[in-house]
């Protein structure tokens, strides 16, 4: 089998390290594994597996002749089967469908508000997923919307994974105190809703000083993030609460942090969330998206309704004040995840459906 995985750059972000994660896998498991990046490259960069054969196209608008016929020309020469094209790349794979229409397509479906989907735009999908042979969902809701909106019927649920870290550098030294380091892998977006996150803080701070939040996701400077800095001054929380950007090293940044949050007001199956299981870390989540169907409140983490801050705060503090429920609850998470969110798991599963339909 032979498959080419697509993404837009390789910024962290769920999809883009989705991205990396099938093509690192798949590199020993089928005769070729490739990953086109089509616009920019990122920090995911250093964690492409060397038997993955890399190329970054640098497209430059949305039809580029130049990117396509680059594309076009590796994936001949490599003899490519599959496109598995990943969110937005999907326009590019449906032009060199148009060129190549022996190559099977995929479109693997990240969406991140899949709380909110009949607000989403379809014009675009419709007119190009007749050229598309199968599609994968990274949540339930996701494959129920393209059974039932879309009207696909070759569609798949597979839920993220978290991949194997390569040696990246230790670069990131966490402020604040060791035992007492709060962390949240998020980027800077709207449906992560920091706001929550930092009303929470501002309830810690005043219980709690001595514990600190670690805010470590793409800044993508704009109104979103500055209103969260704005809020970090006005809360009088520069001690407590400190914005990192985005980073590679995430087994380094887990391996400094006692517990980790997730705030988010929509989610699909999150892949810090998949990390932080694999790194037994102990959590408090909001209850949306796939999570639910990960974490069992009290088991296995804390899970709460989004947008209460009272809640998360309550749930916080009693992880906070119990060392033993901390380690119980990590350990109970590292096992959920390697039983059933486990990269051997969902690449057996993903190259039989590929089979599957090879085949027919």
């Amino acid at each position: 089998m032979r498959i080419l995985q697509i993404i837009d750059s390789l910024e962290p972000g769920g999809a883009e390290r989705m991205a990396v994660n099938y093509a690192n896998a798949l590199a020993d498991t089928i005769a070729f594994s490739g990953l086109v990046v089509t616009r920019k490259e990122g920090s995911l960069l250093n964690q492409v597996n060397d038997k993955v054969s890399y190329l970054c196209l640098n497209k430059k608008r949305t039809i580029d002749l130049k990117a396509l016929f680059t594309l076009r020309k590796f994936a001949i020469e490599n003899k490519v089967e599959i496109i598995h094209a990943h969110s937005t790349s999907f326009f590019l794979a449906f032009l060199l469908k148009l060129s190549c229409p022996a190559v099977k397509l995929i479109w693997h479906d990240h969406y991140g508000d899949s709380e909110f989907l009949s607000e989403r735009p379809t014009l675009a999908l419709r007119m190009m997923l007749p050229f598309f042979d199968g599609i994968i969902a990274v949540n339930q809701n996701l494959k129920n919307w393209a059974e039932q909106k879309m009207h696909f019927k070759n569609v798949v649920y597979l839920p993220n994974f978290p991949g194997k870290e390569n040696d990246a550098l230790k670069m990131t030294d966490l402020k604040g105190i060791k035992g007492k380091r709060i962390v949240s892998l998020a980027n800077l977006r709207v449906q992560k809703n920091h706001f929550l996150l930092l009303e929470v803080a501002k309830k810690v701070q005043i219980s709690h000083p001595e514990w600190t939040f670690h805010l470590v996701g793409k800044d993508f400077e704009d109104d979103y993030s500055g209103q969260i800095k704005h809020l970090v001054l006005e809360f009088n929380l520069e001690n407590n609460v400190f914005i990192y950007g985005s980073k590679q090293d995430v087994e380094n940044i887990l391996e400094q942090s006692t517990i980790a949050i997730l705030t988010s007001r929509s989610e699909g199956l999150p892949v810090a969330l998949l990390e932080y299981g694999w790194y037994a870390k102990p959590i408090v989540v909001t209850n949306v998206g796939e999570i639910p169907l990960l974490i069992q409140d009290g088991v296995n983490g804390l899970m709460v309704e989004t947008e209460s801050a009272k809640s998360f705060y309550d749930s916080l503090v009693q992880l906070m004040e119990n060392e033993n429920l901390q380690n119980d609850f990590g350990t109970a998470l590292q096992q959920t995840i390697n039983n059933d969110y486990s990269e051997k798991s969902v690449i057996h599963k993903y190259v039989g459906w590929l089979k599957a339909f090879l085949l027919s």
